[in-house]
């Protein structure tokens, strides 16, 4: 496998004396659906934020495609777009369209490339509907979505998500993770940061557990599964019954609080 991302032992300490990375080494190839798992605190925030340079070690390196991520920042962030946690942080713009337009002027991309681009993109999320509104009046989903779009305008080969699912209702999240593994499927290298790796598991190649910032288990989902819960993170449901690694989407559990969903929505 191609590798894509080399990172080699990195530390970072907040100023408040907290260390968040410590002495951390990970490569990360071409293709591959990582879910970086860890409770609350654990680094994994951080350490996506050292991916594209937003946060830069205070030492080690980051290579990106072989280049030095803190000597070639824009060509990082070109490579890598991260989704945040808290989709309004990203939100800047009056109009979907503007909001999805935004990195590519950043650029001084020709105005009828981004043009096309930018229908491009609400078109394979389905926003198309939505491009004159204001994002402000957007369900989470859809602000989740325009996050992503706003990503995806800018062609990068690796996409970031901070706990993608957070204060999504069931339908939301479904969405999500359809186009998170579409995204894979069409060849991005996906990383997932979360506390809650149920929704996601049956698609990950690999499963990265940080503790106290630094790795402490890599492996796949299916040799990890039973260690989640000594680090906090809570077991699926149907590897608890030894069922395995089931797909979120058909566990009972869930089926069950979908229905619920939709009787409230008729009611």
């Amino acid at each position: 496998m191609e590798k894509i991302i080399n990172i080699q032992s990195i530390s970072h300490t907040f100023f408040d004396g907290h260390k968040a990375i410590q002495d951390l080494s990970l490569s990360i190839y071409k293709g591959e659906f990582i879910i970086l798992a860890g409770k609350n605190g654990s680094g994994k925030t951080t350490l996506l934020r050292h991916l594209n340079g937003l946060i830069l070690p205070d030492s080690g390196e980051i290579f990106v495609n072989g280049k030095n991520v803190s000597k070639n920042l824009i060509a990082a962030r070109k490579t890598i777009g991260m989704v945040f946690q808290d989709a309004d942080t990203q939100i800047i713009a009056d109009t979907v369209f503007d909001e999805v337009a935004f990195g590519p002027e950043n650029l001084k991309t020709e105005r009828n490339i981004i043009n096309k681009k930018v229908l491009k993109v609400l078109k394979e999320l389905n926003l198309t509907h939505l491009k004159y509104k204001n994002p402000s009046s957007l369900s989470g989903g859809e602000k989740k979505k325009l996050a992503i779009a706003g990503i995806l305008v800018m062609d990068p080969e690796i996409i970031l998500f901070d706990e993608p699912f957070s204060n999504l209702d069931y339908p939301g999240a479904i969405q999500i993770l359809s186009i998170i593994t579409k995204l894979n499927k069409s060849g991005h290298t996906v990383i997932i940061a979360t506390h809650d790796v149920e929704t996601i598991i049956d698609r990950a190649t690999r499963i990265i557990i940080m503790e106290k910032g630094k790795i402490q288990k890599d492996d796949k989902p299916k040799k990890i599964i039973k260690l989640l819960e000594s680090f906090g993170i809570r077991e699926p449901c149907s590897s608890k019954f030894d069922l395995g690694i089931k797909p979120w989407i058909t566990n009972p559990e869930y089926q069950i609080m979908n229905n619920k969903f939709r009787i409230s929505n008729h009611e």
